[in-house]
């Protein structure tokens, strides 16, 4: 069934049926979750874990739901319901059937792996000629159709970037992984900058300079840092180094990319203006160009929460919010009793969520990113990681402690299941 949810994963990011139409017309992805959903159905392990945040999104996804049907233009927003509700499907799937610490090592590798393999096609497709000309520059794109827009294609890979040093410090991999990852972030630093994305490019710096300053080598992370930063920006093409450079000095660049940067505050204002207008239930999700008559989308998560779901919507964005909090509060206090599992995978998991969390909501400064798979999927890669650190915290406490100690020749084995490995003692 892991495998099942890996394979949808590629789907779902890499996103095949749309760079080759002769898979659209078999309709891959669609034939593919009526697989999975059989397999579901007859797989024997699946259960629920206990935690609030299924409450949160369940009352997140009814809002949702509500806010549409109200909407005068139901149907023009029918396909972005469709595939919000497949988001919700696969979240579903993940949470009742990946309940331990190797299942949720699997899916986050795999996640990586397959960011990585759309990355790569991408570049390839990029090399090859295939870009858009906008704001006065060439830049870079997906090689997918719904999120290959220069500016979420960025922020997909800005949001991914938190797992890479998780990853690096349960030492996945060992030093062959260690090096896959570094190329992986240089692979992942290239792309955003041959995107143009100035918001893109801010995701990467704060998530860059909050990696520095958590880390215990942070002086070494911060020199890097200072060195790496403008030794890519001189090797940028001149056009782009004029795009990035309009981040503090709009004059430099057209006309149009700094009326772009005050399009992000306009859709905030005009999600507070449709808000009053609707203030229960909004505009309806997906309504916000039909119902502004505006060439583009609102460009700021905030404005575009209260604009399209009012003041349901909130409730339950502020209720998944509050779950992620309370979820990783949990993990950081299990932290608290045993310390000597900080770099444990299912730990650092906990810490990426919470970094990719802040990452969606800072950069929903820029970005209308509420429908965005990446709440639900880090949603269940965190519901997974509390559950497995509840029960690590109930298997070691029912064990002895005398057994707590390292044994550096023997292994020996304890009751309760415990077995003491050579240098170390896992329950």
């Amino acid at each position: 069934m892991h495998w099942l949810l890996i394979g949808y994963m590629f789907l779902f990011i890499h996103r095949p049926f749309e760079v080759w139409p002769a898979l659209g017309d078999m309709h891959v992805e669609r034939v593919y979750m009526l697989a999975t959903l059989a397999a579901w159905v007859l797989y024997p392990g699946k259960r629920w874990l206990p935690n609030a945040q299924h409450a949160a999104y369940a009352f997140f996804a009814f809002a949702v739901l509500v806010c549409w049907l109200m909407s005068p233009w139901m149907e023009r927003s029918q396909p972005m319901i469709e595939d919000y509700f497949k988001i919700v499907v696969f979240y579903v799937l993940l949470v009742t059937t990946i309940h331990d610490e190797r299942g949720l090592k699997q899916v986050v590798v795999a996640f990586l792996a397959i960011m990585a393999i759309y990355l790569t096609h991408s570049l390839r497709e990029f090399i090859g000629g295939r870009f858009t000309y906008r704001m006065g520059i060439s830049r870079m794109i997906g090689v997918d159709g719904s999120l290959g827009d220069p500016n979420s294609f960025g922020a997909t890979i800005v949001f991914a970037l938190p797992f890479i040093p998780a990853l690096w410090k349960a030492g996945v991999g060992g030093r062959f992984g260690q090096l896959v990852l570094i190329g992986y972030l240089g692979l992942s630093t290239l792309c955003i900058l041959l995107t143009g994305s100035r918001s893109s490019l801010i995701g990467l710096v704060v998530w860059a300079l909050l990696l520095a300053l958590t880390s215990k080598r942070r002086w070494l992370l911060l020199a890097l840092f200072a060195i790496a930063a403008p030794v890519c920006f001189i090797a940028l093409p001149e056009s782009l180094q004029t795009r990035f450079e309009t981040i503090i000095n709009p004059e430099v660049g057209p006309a149009n990319a700094k009326e772009s940067g005050e399009g992000r505050i306009q859709g905030l204002m005009m999600g507070f203006e449709l808000w009053a207008s609707n203030p229960l239930t909004g505009i309806g999700p997906g309504a916000w160009r039909p119902a502004t008559h505006s060439f583009i989308e609102s460009h700021n998560l905030y404005g575009q929460l209260l604009g399209e779901l009012g003041t349901l919507g909130a409730i339950g964005f502020i209720a998944i919010l509050a779950c992620f909090w309370s979820n990783y509060s949990r993990v950081r206090a299990a932290l608290r009793e045993r310390p000597d599992w900080r770099n444990d995978l299912v730990f650092q998991v906990a810490g990426a969520v919470a970094m990719g969390v802040f990452l969606l909501l800072f950069m929903g400064n820029f970005g209308h990113n509420l429908f965005r798979y990446s709440w639900l999927w880090y949603g269940g890669f965190l519901i997974i990681a509390r559950h497995c650190v509840d029960v690590r915290l109930a298997e070691w406490e029912a064990g002895p402690e005398e057994y707590s100690t390292t044994y550096d020749e023997y292994e020996v084995e304890l009751p309760h299941g415990w077995i003491a490995h050579p240098g170390h003692v896992r329950g």
